[in-house]
């Protein structure tokens, strides 16, 4: 897996991180499109399952989440099918992917994207951007495992 970081944000707001899966991007955005197949791909271990919402997601889609000890609400804010989908709940950072055909598969690449966040300097220093970073890579291994 690769990490790359926004040129230009000197506080890294970003967390990347990319993988080939062997399947096409209609068979991965499927999954991700459907909430309910997120606490099976969850590197975080905080999702637990879907409360409400649409069983496949599109642009403005709001779902809530029951996740470790909390529930919370996210919105699809950018969508293309079968290319792009990414949420964001009230936290203000998005979880985005992103895919594209490529040779053995679809090149997969989810990124945590806090640049939105008020207090980025407090995100870091209490460590979030490195146990994303740990969340995705594990997320990115589940997928490809699903497909293998």
């Amino acid at each position: 897996m690769t990490t790359t970081i926004r040129p230009g944000m000197p506080d890294a707001a970003l967390v990347r991180r990319r993988v080939v899966v062997a399947a096409t991007p209609s068979a991965i955005f499927a999954l991700l499109a459907a909430p309910g197949e997120h606490a099976g791909l969850d590197g975080t271990g905080e999702v637990r399952g879907v409360i409400e919402g649409p069983q496949r997601l599109e642009r403005g889609s709001v779902f809530r989440m029951r996740m470790k000890g909390y529930t919370t609400t996210n919105t699809v804010v950018e969508f293309e099918h079968d290319a792009l989908i990414a949420w964001r709940h009230r936290g203000r950072h998005v979880w985005r992917w992103q895919l594209r055909a490529v040779p053995g598969g679809t090149e997969v690449t989810e990124t945590f994207d806090y640049t939105a966040k008020r207090a980025r300097r407090l995100v870091r220093l209490i460590g979030i951007p490195k146990r994303a970073g740990t969340a995705v890579d594990k997320t990115l291994t589940a997928l490809r495992a699903r497909f293998a």
